[in-house]
């Protein structure tokens, strides 16, 4: 009778579990869906201020400024004419409207408030993310003859009183141009109220805010000090506000609005699209030595004589390739936050003037440089977002000629990047980028249109990318056996509570490493090593392996694990795109009947 019972107990269990099992897929699609749902209000909510009509309405030439526009745009600026949406913009800012305005690196986004600023009578208050940024532009400033000041803790006293007093009594000469950093903003309570007298004098004449996107936790660059920003409304509610930007996606310029208290203002918007660069992604080899040999061998040849930037994931990166570089004989410095800043501004000067033929530096370097003839961008390790892959590779070619943008992959680097993100939303942002590597078909452009919502017929690339050059078909190659042997791996590293690196995970497959942790009726890969890393990567990104750290004292670690309830059924099929210029061997590949059978039924993995 108690046996009976307890195999009762088990068939309830089972059931239970079941219904559980099915309640969590339920919610889990239940929050796909009102997350899809969010998306698509804020898109409506957007695409209300992407009004074309008000484009039209401020594109002309026949405003009462419009004479003076055009003498100091060339007077002042030697600029002939205006680039794509910089009048539309100017007008607008001059016709005391907020708007947002995303423009590519290198488009001439500041133009849109410096030249707004010398028609006006009063001042325009520039709020900028970095003191090195607020330099530049001072100095390009300075060069064509223009005043302007800035001031933050080091501003010296005489210069400060300057400033105090012109912002309480309006005392001459006017300041045109006023830079502050938005941490200055929101802690100087006396530099507030020195603004507030000026706006009451009616001399604050609009808020430019550069690099925009850092208001928003959603952006890639986020700084809690442009929280502060959002009282600017408030303090001074009909100042217009200009935003800036080279990088925001649909949910950033949403997230921006609101915290700005901008609902509803202009959003200008230039294609992203910079025509003359040239994208491209190179497998990274995997000893430093070949990968030593291999930038040696561009920066001599390929680049020689020409001016370019390599990004390095961190300090000692750019310290270490440097000198590597430099023992080759390359013209190259390291560039990072922790150079003393005399030998910093020494280092870029000497890159301006062609002395250096390339900085080795972090993402502290680049921001607003000022120097069109850059030849090549070059990541040393992947980006840590799409936003910065397109910012950092949009300091190349800014003036109009064509230049190099050239990510090296490596599986590995992901796992680098991976341990110094601090949040979901950052590691879905890296995330991204080891999708944009792994792909060797779809035209590079498509990739960064279709993260910045914004349409792309692959076509106008003109075989401007890698893929698109390439030509290459795709072709389908199954890797269901291959995540079986993967998972193997895994689920006896985790019986003997033993956690698996990319490094361990790769050994052990290819028959090396630790010997206890082999599956014996696991054959030998016939893939190279580096493409068994693709198909890792891809196993990675389509959520049939999750990646989780460990942290200790000294280090964060990042290990490799199945993705939880994940299982793979007996009509489960796993299949990985490649360009048909790379062979994976000993892998099936799809029909060519089928292969671009899009009804064909193959698990899609998206």
């Amino acid at each position: 009778m108690n046996e009976d019972l307890s195999e009762e107990i088990k068939k309830y269990d089972f059931q239970i579990q079941s219904i559980e099992s099915e309640i969590a897929k339920l919610r889990q699609k239940l929050n796909k869906l009102k997350t899809k749902k969010s998306e698509l209000e804020k898109q409506h909510n957007l695409f209300k201020s992407f009004d074309k009509s008000a484009e039209d309405l401020y594109k002309g030439a026949d405003f009462p400024w419009s004479s003076n526009l055009i003498s100091l745009l060339r007077e002042k600026f030697k600029l002939k004419e205006f680039r794509q949406t910089q009048l539309v913009a100017i007008n607008a800012t001059l016709s005391k409207k907020d708007l947002l305005l995303l423009m590519p690196t290198g488009g001439g986004k500041s133009l849109c408030y410096q030249l707004p600023a010398l028609v006006g009578k009063g001042t325009t208050l520039v709020v900028s993310p970095l003191l090195s940024l607020i330099e530049d532009q001072q100095i390009g400033l300075s060069k064509l003859g223009i005043v302007s000041r800035s001031i933050n803790s080091g501003t010296p006293k005489e210069l400060k009183k300057e400033i105090n007093d012109y912002l309480s009594k309006g005392t001459k000469p006017v300041i045109k141009l006023l830079y502050v950093t938005p941490e200055w903003l929101s802690k100087s309570k006396l530099f507030k109220s020195y603004l507030q007298k000026c706006y009451a004098l009616g001399n604050l004449e609009r808020i430019a805010i550069d690099e925009v996107h850092c208001c928003s936790q959603w952006g890639h660059d986020f700084r809690p000090d442009y929280q502060f920003l959002s009282l600017l409304k408030d303090m001074f509610h009909d100042v217009p506000i200009i935003g800036l930007t080279a990088t925001a996606t649909l949910s950033v310029l949403f997230d921006v609005q609101n915290m700005l208290n901008m609902k509803g203002c202009l959003i200008f918007r230039s294609s992203f699209n910079r025509p003359n660069l040239f994208y491209k992604v190179v497998s990274k080899p995997q000893q430093t030595e070949e990968c030593l040999n291999y930038l040696e061998d561009i920066l001599k040849n390929k680049f020689r004589n020409k001016s370019g930037i390599i990004y390095a994931l961190s300090i000692k990166d750019t310290e270490d390739l440097a000198q590597a570089l430099r023992g080759r004989g390359l013209k190259v410095r390291p560039y990072h936050a922790n150079l003393d800043t005399g030998l910093r501004r020494k280092v870029h000067e000497k890159w301006l003037n062609d002395e250096y033929q390339a900085v080795v530096a972090t993402v502290a370097f680049g921001m607003g440089i000022d120097k069109p003839d850059v030849r090549f961008v070059i990541h040393h390790s992947i980006p840590k977002s799409m936003e910065s892959l397109y910012q950092e590779s949009g300091r190349a070619g800014r003036d109009g000629k064509p230049a190099k943008c050239i990510v090296l992959y490596r599986f590995s680097d992901y796992f680098r990047g991976s341990a110094i993100v601090n949040s979901k939303t950052e590691e879905t942002k890296l995330r991204s980028v080891l999708e944009y590597c792994l792909d060797s078909s779809t035209c590079r452009r498509k990739l960064l249109a279709t993260h910045f919502d914004e349409k792309w017929n692959s076509n106008e690339c003109e075989k401007n990318c890698d893929n698109c050059k390439a030509s290459s078909s795709v072709v389908w190659y199954n890797i269901t056996s291959v995540c079986k042997y993967v998972y193997a791996i895994i689920e006896k590293a985790e019986q003997l509570e033993v956690n698996l690196t990319l490094l361990k995970l790769l050994d052990v497959w290819f028959k090396g490493g630790d010997k206890n942790l082999r599956v014996e009726d696991i054959p030998m890969p016939k893939v190279e090593r580096n493409q068994a890393e693709v198909i890792l990567a891809y196993l990675l990104i389509k959520g049939y392996l999750i990646d989780y750290k460990s942290y200790n004292a000294y280090a964060t670690n990042c290990y490799i694990q199945k993705a939880p309830g994940r299982s793979l059924g007996t009509n489960t099929l796993i299949e990985i795109p490649i360009s048909e210029s790379i062979n994976f061997r000993g892998l099936l590949k799809r029909s060519a009947d089928i292969q671009d059978d899009s009804s064909s039924k193959v698990i899609k993995l998206d």
